[in-house]
C-alpha cells in the first residue's frame, strides 16, 4: 500500500502544472485526500468489517467532495484533479495512471448485482463532467471529453466525445492528456459536410436551370426556323406550279436556302456532369464505431 500512495503522490507532480510542493499536494489536494483514504477503506472492505469502511468512505465524500464506494478497485497513480463532485461505484475497476476531473460519473445503469459499474485500462483520462455508465470496458489510453455520456465498450487508443459518446480515432498520433482544446468536434464535421452538401445541391440546381433556360432558347430559335422552312417551301412550290420556266439556277438557290434553316445541330444535348458528394464524415458520424 506504502508504494502505491507513493505513486499516487508523485504522479500529480507529473499531471498538474499547479503542482509546487509537497505540503502544498500533501493539504490542499483534495484526489489525493480522497484516494489515500480509500486504500484504507478498501483493505478493510475486503476484510468484510461492517460499516466502518463505508464510513470512512463517508467521511472522504464529507470532506473532499468526492465520493469512492470502499468497494471500487483502483490502481497506482490514480489523480482526481479538482474532485468535487466525482462519483465512483462499488464494483468500478481503474488502471493505473488514470486522470479524472471533476464532475465525473462511474456508475451503473440500473439495480442488477453483480459487476454493473465500468472499467477503465491504463492511462485513461475522463474529462470534466464525463458520465461512463454500466458494466462496460474504456480501453487503455482512451480520452473522454468534457461533458459525454459513453454507455457502451470503448476499444484502446482512441477519443470519445459527445452524447451520447462516439468514438473518434486519432490516427496513432500521440496527444498529450491535458490538451482537451485538441478534442475533435464530431458534430461540426458532420455539420460542416452537410452544409457543403447543400451548397454542392444548390450549383447543381442553378446549373439545371441555366440548361432549361437554354434549351428553350434553341428551341425557339428552332421553332423560327421551321417557320422559315415552312415560307421557303411554299415560295418553292408556288415557283413550281407556275406556268413559266424555272431556270435551274433559282432552284438550286431556293433548295440551299431550305437546307440551311432547317440545320439544327446547335440543338444537340450536352450531358450534365453528375453531382458528386462526398459525405464520408456524416457516415463516420452516424456509424460512431459502435458508439
Amino acid at each position: 500500500m506504502f508504494n502505491t500512495l507513493k505513486a499516487d503522490f508523485t504522479n500529480i507532480f507529473d499531471r498538474d502544472p499547479a503542482a509546487r510542493n509537497w505540503l502544498e499536494v500533501l493539504l490542499c489536494y483534495p484526489g489525493l485526500q480522497a484516494i489515500a483514504l480509500h486504500r484504507i477503506a478498501h483493505a478493510l472492505y475486503h476484510l468484510r468489517l461492517p460499516f466502518i469502511p463505508r464510513f470512512i468512505s463517508h467521511l472522504a465524500r464529507f470532506f473532499t467532495g468526492i465520493e469512492i464506494h470502499p468497494g471500487a478497485t483502483i490502481g497506482s497513480g490514480l489523480f482526481i484533479d479538482h474532485g468535487m463532485g466525482v462519483v465512483i461505484g462499488e464494483t468500478a475497476i481503474l488502471g493505473n495512471d488514470c486522470l479524472i476531473y471533476q464532475g465525473v460519473t462511474l456508475g451503473g445503469t440500473g439495480k442488477e448485482s453483480g459487476k454493473r459499474h465500468p472499467t477503465l485500462g491504463d492511462g485513461v483520462v475522463v474529462g470534466a463532467g464525463a458520465k461512463v455508465l454500466g458494466n462496460i470496458e474504456i480501453g487503455s489510453d482512451v480520452r473522454i471529453g468534457a461533458g459525454s455520456v459513453v454507455l457502451k465498450s470503448v476499444p484502446s487508443h482512441c477519443t470519445v466525445v459527445g452524447v451520447p459518446g462516439r468514438v473518434v480515432y486519432q490516427s496513432g498520433a500521440r496527444v498529450s492528456p491535458l490538451d482537451h482544446n485538441k478534442l475533435p468536434d464530431s458534430e461540426a464535421r458532420v455539420i460542416r459536410a452537410l452544409l457543403d452538401r447543400i451548397e454542392a445541391l444548390e450549383n447543381k440546381l442553378t446549373t439545371l436551370e441555366e440548361d432549361r433556360k437554354s434549351e428553350r432558347e434553341l428551341l425557339s430559335q428552332a421553332a423560327q426556323r421551321l417557320e422559315l422552312c415552312d415560307e421557303k417551301a411554299a415560295a418553292f412550290e408556288a415557283l413550281l406550279n407556275s406556268a413559266e420556266e424555272v431556270p435551274e439556277r433559282a432552284i438550286a438557290t431556293a433548295v440551299a436556302e431550305i437546307a440551311d434553316h432547317m440545320d439544327l445541330s446547335e440543338l444537340s444535348e450536352k450531358p450534365s456532369p453528375a453531382c458528386e458528394i462526398r459525405d464520408r464524415a456524416i457516415t463516420e458520424y452516424l456509424d460512431g464505431a459502435g458508439i
